[in-house]
């Protein structure tokens, strides 16, 4: 007997609660760490805003505070599997790719090593602190190094199950996430690494989106719905390996897509799509995230908005893509 289909309609999405994605991460190498006594936490001098407090609580021998010495955790961080351990390394986004490209190129990517690279604040929504250390390279960064996995959870859900979830495989990971509070509207057990998610069934246009603006694009699908607008929305939470079963068979019924991502529109997620489309089935696809720009200094709501990564300017990416469509 075949499986009952299950149309998911972005109606049905609930919102179970409100919580930073970072926090996350903090409760799933908690957890993960009570199952595997290998597993061990690096911080470069940020242990309280990557939310290790419990794990340091809990597991102090298994804790080691770098200090503000990034390039050296990822050397230590090399050094440590080599012995059987899992080192998880902990700092800000920018400061976990932009400023230890070298050491993650060299003893990491390129020696296949067990190093699960955990970066938060990533992206607009890091807020005040402003363009120099609110990356916007990063996936592209990581995407391309030879062997390394790339994750960018939705939300706490998510971002808890994904840590626990990289803990039990093999290779480097990177692990992107970020500082505010976020809608909850996932469920732990729906993650899957390397499998795309599902959040609506449609056949006008197909909306992919990672991270933060995942729930972004929940609130831009609703508005167009409203409009009579079909939309298949799916997370594409691992970025790298991509899901392109998944791209190409939404690409084959909506026969036109809007990627959204915090992030570069050049080399991100959009990328991804758009060269798996370009290898199978060319469509119009339109992209929502920064333009080549670095960010700046304000609210993560003000700045969303000013850098066109808020609703509004989804549901007229997803509009133009479906009038190119039909041309």
């Amino acid at each position: 007997m075949q499986p009952q289909f299950i149309q998911l309609m972005l109606s049905k999405i609930e919102v179970t609660g409100n919580k930073d994605t970072r926090s996350g991460f903090g409760d799933g190498i908690l957890e993960a760490a009570r199952g595997n006594e290998n597993i061990v936490a690096l911080t470069a001098d940020l242990a309280g805003s990557l939310k290790l407090n419990g794990f340091i609580k809990e597991f102090p021998e298994r804790f080691i505070q770098c200090g503000i010495a990034e390039a050296n955790m990822m050397g230590v961080a090399a050094g440590l599997t080599i012995g059987g351990k899992i080192p998880f390394t902990t700092t800000f986004a920018n400061f976990s790719t932009g400023r230890v490209y070298d050491q993650i190129r060299q003893s990491i990517a390129y020696s296949d090593k067990n190093v699960k690279i955990c970066a938060s604040h990533a992206g607009l929504t890091l807020g005040e602190d402003g363009a120099t250390h609110q990356i916007l390279e990063d996936i592209g960064m990581m995407k391309m190094l030879p062997g390394m996995t790339v994750i960018v959870p939705a939300d706490y859900n998510q971002t808890k199950a994904a840590t626990k979830a990289i803990a039990k495989m093999n290779g480097p990971v990177y692990l992107r996430f970020g500082r505010p509070v976020w809608p909850i509207f996932t469920k732990e057990e729906d993650f899957i690494i390397g499998k795309a998610q599902y959040l609506s069934h449609g056949t006008d246009v197909s909306i992919f989106a990672c991270g933060h603006l995942v729930w972004t694009a929940i609130e831009a699908g609703k508005a167009l719905e409203a409009k009579g607008i079909s939309v298949e929305l799916i997370n594409i939470h691992t970025i790298k390996p991509l899901d392109e079963a998944a791209v190409l068979a939404s690409l084959e019924k909506t026969g036109c897509a809007v990627t959204a991502e915090e992030h570069n529109i050049i080399g991100g997620l959009g990328d991804s799509i758009a060269r798996t489309a370009a290898n199978h089935l060319p469509v119009p696809i339109e992209y929502v995230g920064t333009n080549d720009t670095f960010g700046e200094s304000g609210k993560p709501a003000e700045l969303l908005v000013k850098y066109g990564l808020d609703p509004t300017h989804i549901i007229a990416a997803a509009e133009l893509a479906i009038a190119r469509k039909n041309k």
